[in-house]
Formats: structure tokens, C-alpha cells, sequence
């Protein structure tokens, strides 16, 4: 992320500064994305999620979602571009991008029927970019950090800076809560995939392409989030535990036995690590 501009320019001038980078956008891009959100959530409550207003928040809010990745998206083709034209990787490096798959499902729902879940977990990611860009460049900028001299420090020391309270607010709600959130957003995305199961099992119109596509992208989700294999492992134990109890009938726990056996060999064979150099699973890097 570029730093803040300079604090010898006037206010306006900064504030002009930070709107012309492409960073800037992004984070307009976020912010516009929760507020719409915001929005259609307020439709929704009202039973009136189909109306004007409602749908143009709705999709308004992938639109936003969609720019905030493809800038993601770009700016990491442009930097390879300028290392090394001949390191920008096959096709399937690229899809193993997790903003390349963000982008691609903001895409899918966007132009998809309405599924309110979806909004969830873009939302909650564009909070915690909305704080960081807040504490690390918009705060700056609007109020330069201050410099002082530090208490019974000698002539030639340098001076220390003062923080910002409330982007130390920023810094601790966002320590505090990402990893929780994050566990959040996982668990969003799999009851998303059972309630696209769900509609696919009632044929809805369009569900059985929506969850092959939401499909893929789930499994590309959990090889590289260590959130998604955790709720997965928890639903699995849980799950383990029902199915344990003397009541349950052995047809079940032989069918559910048979189920994760079919998973795992299927997950084993759709593993993208065997085709982008076996990266290992990692923290969530979506932006």
C-alpha cells in the first residue's frame, strides 16, 4: 500500500494526491460495497428485496466488488509484467489467485438471480480493507501524524511521532477480530454452498451451473484458506459425533461414511496444489 502524501502540502493537495491512485479507487470500491450492503440489508428486513432500490443495491454492491478485485487483480499483473514478462505464470497459476477467484465469483453474482448470502462475506472483507486504508493512508492524510521531541531525550535525538487515537482504535479492532471474522466468513461460505444445493435440488432456474461454478471456487477455497479447512473440520467432527450416538441407525453412519469417503477422494483429485507448484494452504490474502 503507497504511503500517505507528504505532510508540507497543503490539505486540498493531499487529499488530491491519495483520489489519483489506483489504491484510492480500490478502497471507494469497498466503501461502496458496504454501503450498499447496508442498503439492500434494509430492503430485505422490509420484505422488499426485489424492489428499484433494492436491486440496485445489489448489484451495485458485485459491481463494486468486482472493480475492488480486478485493481487487485492488475495492479499483481502489472508488477510481474515489470519484473519478468516470462514469470506471469500458466493459466491455472492464475486462477489459483484468490483475488482472481473473488473476482470471477463477484462476476458470477452479479449477473446471477439474487442470493443475499452472497453480499456476506465481500462485506466483511471490505470492512477490514475499509479500516486499514482508513488507519494507513486516509487518517495521514488528513491529519499528518505529529512530531515531537521525546521527554529527557538528548539535543540530538530524533523526534518520536505521535499517533493517531482513533487509528489506534483502527489497529486494535482489526487485531482483535480478523481471525473471528475470518472463521465467519468461512462459515458464511458453506452454508452459501448448501443453500445453493438446496435450490439446485429444488431446480431452480440456473442453481445446478451456479453450483458447479460456486463448487470449484469453494474447493479452491479450501486448499488455500486454513479458515475454510478449519470449519470444515469442525462440521466434520461435529458431524462425527451425531452420527457416533448408539440411536443413530447403522444405515446412516454407513452412509455418511460413504459420503466423506466420496469428498475426499474427490477433493484428493481436484487438488489445484498438485498444478501450481504444491503451494501450501495459506492465511487469507483476498483483497
Amino acid at each position: 500500500m503507497a504511503p500517505p502524501p507528504p505532510a508540507s502540502m497543503p490539505l486540498s493537495q493531499r487529499l488530491m494526491h491519495l483520489a489519483q491512485t489506483l489504491q484510492f479507487g480500490w478502497f471507494v470500491g469497498h466503501l461502496t460495497l458496504i454501503l450498499c450492503t447496508i442498503r439492500y440489508g434494509l430492503s430485505y428486513i422490509t420484505l422488499n428485496y426485489y424492489s428499484a432500490w433494492a436491486k440496485f443495491s445489489y448489484r451495485t454492491a458485485f459491481v463494486a466488488a468486482a472493480a475492488t478485485y480486478g485493481i487487485v487483480v492488475y495492479k499483481a499483473f502489472r508488477a510481474r509484467a515489470r519484473a519478468n514478462a516470462r514469470q506471469q505464470g500458466s493459466p491455472i497459476a492464475l486462477a489459483g489467485d484468490e483475488n482472481v477467484q473473488y473476482l470471477v465469483m463477484a462476476l458470477v453474482w452479479l449477473f446471477s438471480r439474487q442470493v443475499p448470502l452472497a453480499l456476506l462475506p465481500f462485506t466483511v472483507y471490505s470492512i477490514f480493507h475499509v479500516a486499514t486504508y482508513t488507519r494507513a493512508n486516509l487518517l495521514p492524510t488528513i491529519t499528518p501524524p505529529q512530531q515531537s521531541a521525546a521527554t529527557g531525550a538528548s539535543p540530538g535525538a530524533r523526534p518520536t511521532t505521535k499517533s493517531s487515537p482513533l487509528g489506534d482504535s483502527i489497529g486494535r479492532f482489526v487485531k482483535e477480530y480478523y481471525d473471528v471474522s475470518m472463521t465467519v466468513v468461512a462459515g458464511l461460505e458453506i452454508f452459501l454452498w448448501v443453500r445453493i444445493l438446496f435450490s439446485a435440488i429444488t431446480f431452480t432456474k440456473g442453481s445446478w451451473i451456479l453450483l458447479l461454478v460456486y463448487t470449484v471456487f469453494f474447493r479452491a477455497r479450501y486448499s488455500q484458506s486454513s479458515f475454510v479447512q478449519g470449519a470444515i473440520g469442525d462440521f466434520t467432527s461435529r458431524a462425527d459425533a451425531v452420527v457416533a450416538n448408539q440411536s443413530i441407525p447403522p444405515v446412516i453412519k454407513q452412509a455418511w461414511q460413504t459420503i466423506k469417503g466420496i469428498v475426499r477422494k474427490a477433493a484428493d483429485a481436484t487438488d489445484i496444489n498438485r498444478y501450481v507448484g504444491g503451494q501450501q494452504p495459506g492465511m487469507k490474502k483476498a483483497q
